[in-house]
């Protein structure tokens, strides 16, 4: 049995290999860490042509960044791709990486958001081992978090989840009594918020935050 990396091969059930998430945070950074370590969050444009990002994720790998999650797509603007990634680091030691991500010809902006109220979001799949006995309450808890089915079979449910890393946390320890098969997720996309208030105190109103 292997020690490394984020999952470890356990029993089988009916047949299907069953991986047990070790953490369901997958390296998110505590903001409380005295070290003044955390997970910081950058919104780049860059020009939307072949081998920009092979350069872009060279910088961070040269100076020793662990790059945590990166989303690519194009932008508003047409030629131009942002990229979202999520990297650990000091305010200190990510400014210096900023201006250094600055002297690419193919970046035009990056923008460490981590203390400006943003919007973000992230999908996750996830593949949960239920039979039929377990089916109706894996579906249950699914709904709370208005989490979508994808595929079912005789021994799976397949579920897709839309949210914030805390709502991706909370349903997958949920989950992880029933048997958590395989998990999938695109990184966390985010956009500053215009207003400026901070997502935690809109969370209590009706519309999706």
């Amino acid at each position: 049995m292997s020690a490394g990396g984020d999952v470890y091969p356990v029993e089988s059930y009916d047949g299907y290999a069953i991986n047990q998430v070790l953490d369901a945070h997958w390296g998110d950074l505590n903001d409380e860490d005295t070290s003044g370590l955390r997970s910081h969050t950058l919104s780049m444009l860059v020009n939307d042509s072949p081998g920009v990002l092979n350069i872009l994720t060279g910088v961070f790998a040269r100076r020793g960044y662990n790059i945590q999650s990166l989303a690519v797509g194009h932008s508003e603007v047409e030629g131009l791709s942002r990229i979202t990634t999520v990297v650990p680091g000091t305010d200190e030691s990510i400014s210096k990486l900023v201006q250094q991500l600055y002297k690419l010809a193919d970046l035009h902006e990056v923008r460490d958001i981590t203390n400006l109220p943003f919007a973000e979001r992230e999908l996750m799949l996830i593949k949960i081992a239920a039979n039929s006995a377990a089916r109706r309450d894996v579906l249950d808890i699914a709904q709370i978090f208005r989490a979508n089915a994808v595929d079912v079979s005789g021994h799976t449910v397949t579920l897709e989840l839309t949210g914030d890393l805390d709502k991706m946390v909370a349903l997958q320890r949920l989950l992880e009594p029933y048997g958590i098969c395989e998990v999938a997720r695109t990184g966390r996309v985010a956009l500053v918020r215009e207003l400026g208030v901070d997502s935690k105190y809109l969370r209590g109103y009706s519309f999706p935050v």
